[in-house]
């Protein structure tokens, strides 16, 4: 369904072309407060703009129209709601049939026997992460004082440098294709013991969020897959001292599915942008036959740039139910 969460809970709501886009937040504590403005500074690091974003530009200023009351939240449900106001529908009136590779237009055709709102995506358009980067914001403001957040891009398009970012950025550009990125979040003052063994541990529940952020292929903790090339003794992190704290961090701040104390470092990996300016063969339901496709519409050449602060959301809001748990 459209819900996350157990104590603090998400429903999440809108498509890429409809008249807004929300999320409602349900046991967000009465007494935090909280105003528009809050959510800028995240919010900006989402907006488009920079070079690899899309050319739609969303003024995402947040409405909050229910659970608050002179600045402080009621302890009622969290309705905040975002108007689309920048869409371009008659660029996707060609796709209904001919579905866009890598896309869930034909799943979501399927799953809905052709009632889904294909337009940007609709329902499963990255548009909706707005939401998703509200819900963050309040989260952190649910967190003990002393938990914060350092996220950063680490990689795009196989390149590690950064200074080079740009360039693999117009490169791909120039060549009307896209490409992936990714995401590394750092957590410093998650206390010891949040989380349960197994179903619920604390990779379990990061991970269960980060998996519904469009473009997410992998996710890792810690040392993450270079785990499974390192002996024992290179991937133990001996405990320093009595506050729990380790020499090395290769369980990225989790042992047995509970936070240890040390920081949490969580890895997300981006696909490419799977609207790409190239022109693809692909099959098309209404004639029966692969045909050449050309995707209109404005994308960005790589989500993660925008995805980054998105990422940091989902750690926040799963660190913010598992708080309360």
């Amino acid at each position: 369904m459209n819900r996350f969460g157990e104590n603090f809970r998400l429903s999440i709501w809108g498509e890429s072309h409809g008249p807004c886009v929300g999320i409602v937040l349900d046991g967000v504590p009465a007494g935090i407060a909280l105003q528009e403005a809050d959510f800028e500074t995240d919010l900006a690091r989402r907006r488009s703009g920079a070079r690899g974003t899309t050319p739609r530009r969303e003024t995402d200023a947040p409405r909050i129209v229910s659970g608050l009351y002179d600045g402080f939240t009621t302890g009622a449900p969290l309705a905040i709601e975002f108007d689309n106001g920048d869409t371009r529908s008659g660029d996707y009136a060609s796709l209904k049939d001919h579905c866009r590779p890598s896309h869930a237009d034909r799943v979501a055709r399927e799953k809905f026997r052709g009632y889904n709102d294909p337009r940007g995506g609709g329902h499963f358009s990255a548009r909706l992460t707005v939401g998703l980067v509200a819900a963050g914001v309040v989260a952190k403001k649910m967190l003990p004082e002393g938990v914060s957040f350092s996220t950063r891009l680490t990689e795009v398009g196989g390149c590690t440098e950064p200074e080079r970012f740009d360039e693999v950025l117009r490169s791909a550009a120039a060549a009307g294709d896209s490409v992936g990125g990714v995401v590394e979040c750092r957590v410093q003052g998650v206390p010891m013991g949040w989380g349960e063994p197994f179903f619920d541990s604390v990779e379990s529940v990061i991970a269960h969020l980060l998996f519904a952020v469009p473009a997410v292929k992998g996710v890792e903790f810690g040392s993450g897959f270079a785990a499974a090339r390192m002996r024992g003794s290179e991937h133990n992190d001996p405990i320093a001292d009595a506050e729990g704290r380790t020499v090395t961090n290769h369980a990225g701040g989790i042992v047995g599915g509970i936070a240890n104390g040390n920081e949490l470092v969580v890895r997300a990996a981006l696909k490419p942008t799977p609207s790409i300016a190239r022109e693809q063969q692909t099959y098309n339901l209404a004639t029966g036959r692969i045909e050449p496709l050309a995707i209109r519409g404005r994308h960005d050449v790589c989500v993660a740039l925008r995805g980054a602060v998105v990422v940091e959301a989902a750690v926040a809001i799963a660190l913010a139910d598992l708080s309360s748990r």
